[in-house]
């Protein structure tokens, strides 16, 4: 049987520590959720990998060190409402869950939604829900969120989203314009949204070829 607590000790060490994720409260939170519980049954012996894991539905779970250092980008205090854009199967909305005060998991995939839900409810996680829409955020509330976590690479800037950050409301994101996908982060201040790149690393598309178009503006 699998050693996944060990594992996740080694992730955390080998993998974050290593890419200069030092957060603590970052650190503890992904050392704390049972990654591969959130995996299909023949990728759960993988969960802790440097690797990307195919859900279903051309959506995937990124590797752990990006999506680790986006979080530490993301400064996510524990009184922030955050909004989790590709939510998956749940990973990512539990971790986020840990860091901030409540967290909307959004996924256009119904059927991974609805393994999403089933799987927070399994580990016990009571201050996040899942929606079922387009990663632009359409119907979804304005001014609503102080963080917004963009779970993949995209193409463009993602501007339809940034109507749902509230006034000093951050959003991280990965873009990939023909090039390497560099993180960047958008901040709110007096109304207006402005960004900076930050570094280079990699994550899935937020959705296979035949859907960007959901997320091209």
């Amino acid at each position: 049987m699998a050693d996944f607590a060990n594992a996740r000790l080694k992730m955390v060490d080998n993998q974050l520590r290593t890419s200069g994720v030092l957060d603590h409260r970052v650190l503890t939170a992904m050392g704390t959720v049972p990654r591969e519980a959130f995996l299909p049954a023949d990728r759960e012996a993988l969960a802790y990998a440097d690797v990307v894991h195919a859900l279903g539905g051309g959506r995937y779970l990124g590797a752990p060190a990006p999506f680790a250092k986006l979080l530490q980008l993301a400064e996510i205090a524990a009184t922030d409402r955050v909004l989790d854009v590709g939510a998956g199967t749940g990973y990512s909305t539990a971790v986020l869950a840990l860091l901030g005060a409540s967290v909307a998991g959004l996924e256009m995939d119904a059927e991974l939604a609805g393994k999403a839900r089933a799987n927070l409810e399994a580990a016990g996680v009571s201050n996040a829900e899942i929606a079922v829409g387009s990663f632009d955020g359409a119907g979804l509330p304005h001014d609503h969120f102080d963080v917004i976590v963009v779970e993949g690479s995209v193409t463009l800037e993602p501007t339809p989203l940034f109507r749902l950050l509230r006034e000093g409301g951050r959003l991280v994101v990965l873009i990939a314009n023909g090039g390497p996908a560099v993180a960047h982060i958008f901040v709110k201040s007096a109304g207006e949204v402005a960004g900076r790149s930050e570094f280079n690393t990699s994550l899935p598309p937020l959705a296979e070829a035949p859907r960007v178009e959901a997320f091209v503006f």
